[in-house]
């Protein structure tokens, strides 16, 4: 009997399952955690490598909660180029580092045209928009922690070339749909709820609806949204609707990013200016004619952690496309005007400014793509780019940029070259 006792504990302990390696020997898993969530995202690659547990934590839903709780976030750039008929979507992990390189990231199966594209959380959005010409409701989310694509809840009605935007966690999209029927009447607006996951109708004034928008901001609490004559202007604290003021509408042209409730664009002379809403004027941003080429009409802007962020296409020789950043910190001065400084990636650089250069060749394109097929799991952020449609500027190549960090979205949307910022 004694025997039988023994053999069973024996057998009991060898069938035991091993007890788990720390992530760091002699360091508890909660101090290990905090130290790898300190680490660049740049380099969780690398951290992958290291070892299964590693690779298991620097993909989970846990560790971008410790980077966010330990606010160790960085800014990503996302790119998304239109190549011929197709979408290709690439990340700048690290914007900050002179050596700018861009990852191949997944892209969505079927590329929708004219869609709405945000950032919020650690999301981002791409809404409606059309295949083979047919209006679509579908919303697709990307999540920059994983990487991955997912079907999000559908619109209440189909939408290209609408505009959207975020304002208190909520998701508001106006227009781009007709109003020949009961249906789409009442839904011309509608806002998203993340939390619940659901849409619902916003009331809007008949005489305000339009069908295509070609440009978005969200200013404070008011979403302002350009139509084809003229634009109208929600409040989302108070529910209140309006026509866009005459100078803001003459004045805006193309994608703008907003920066301390200052509405940024291209004029028709190639210069960037600000519209101050609270004046009621539109102002020449000043300091920066040196260091940027003339005449970027087909550029687009985005809000990087409070600067000024320019992306435009740089001349190409009909083989190869380059994309080029410069990231401007802009001020208010003391006589009430506009003045920006162009910083490079360590810091101000004074007189001329050389921004650095995205080379992309179709071949190397396609070289990516044929990689992602079998790097499908690599933990990297994207970026959005396509022709234009009432949204978004002009570019040769078509180009959209996104800038995600973990947890908050910064950026605002583009299509020919569109400007999207949020957090990793």
């Amino acid at each position: 009997m004694a025997d039988q006792t023994t053999t069973s504990a024996a057998v009991s302990a060898t069938s035991a399952p091993p007890c788990p390696l720390p992530l760091i020997p002699n360091l508890p898993d909660d101090i290990s955690l905090q130290i790898l969530a300190r680490v660049p995202r740049f380099h969780h690659p690398f951290l992958s490598l290291v070892s299964k547990s590693w690779r298991s934590t620097v993909n989970s839903p846990e560790f971008f909660h410790t980077r966010s709780l330990l606010r160790t976030a960085q800014s990503s750039l996302y790119l998304s180029l239109r190549i011929d008929s197709s979408f290709h979507w690439y990340a700048d992990q690290n914007p900050k580092n002179s050596k700018r390189t861009l990852i191949v990231l997944p892209s969505i199966p079927q590329h929708p045209v004219g869609s709405s594209i945000l950032a919020l959380g650690p999301k981002i959005y791409v809404i409606g928009g059309s295949i083979n010409d047919i209006p679509s409701n579908n919303v697709w989310a990307f999540d920059c922690r994983f990487n991955k694509w997912e079907m999000g809840p559908k619109m209440r009605v189909a939408r290209e070339f609408s505009a959207a935007g975020e304002c208190n966690g909520k998701i508001y999209v106006i227009g781009g749909c007709n109003v020949d029927n009961w249906t789409r009447s009442i839904n011309w607006a509608e806002v998203f709820d993340p939390k619940t996951g659901l849409w619902a109708a916003i009331p809007s004034v008949i005489e305000l609806r339009d069908k295509w928008m070609h440009a978005s901001a969200m200013i404070g609490s008011k979403f302002y949204a350009m139509a084809d004559r003229g634009g109208v202007v929600y409040d989302v604290g108070c529910g209140e609707w309006g026509s866009v003021p005459k100078r803001l509408d003459l004045g805006w042209r193309g994608r703008a990013a907003v920066v301390d409730k200052v509405l940024y664009c291209y004029d028709y002379l190639g210069k960037i200016r600000g519209y101050d809403v609270e004046e009621d004027v539109w102002k020449e941003l000043r300091g920066v004619d040196k260091g940027l080429p003339k005449f970027l009409c087909s550029s687009t802007m985005v809000n990087l952690d409070g600067k000024l962020c320019v992306v435009w296409e740089g001349k190409g020789n009909g083989k190869e496309v380059d994309i080029m950043c410069a990231e401007i910190e802009v001020k208010r001065d003391a006589d009430g005007g506009l003045s920006g400084t162009i910083l490079s990636s360590e810091g101000q650089i004074p007189g001329e400014y050389n921004p650095m250069p995205y080379k992309i060749t179709p071949g190397v394109v396609r070289l990516l793509k044929s990689k992602l097929q079998n790097r499908v799991r690599n933990d990297n952020p994207a970026i959005h780019h396509t022709h234009m449609h009432s949204l978004f500027l002009y570019i040769h190549h078509s180009t959209e940029c996104l800038l995600h960090k973990n947890g908050l979205a910064l950026l605002k949307d583009v299509d020919t070259m569109q400007s999207e910022c949020s957090f990793e």
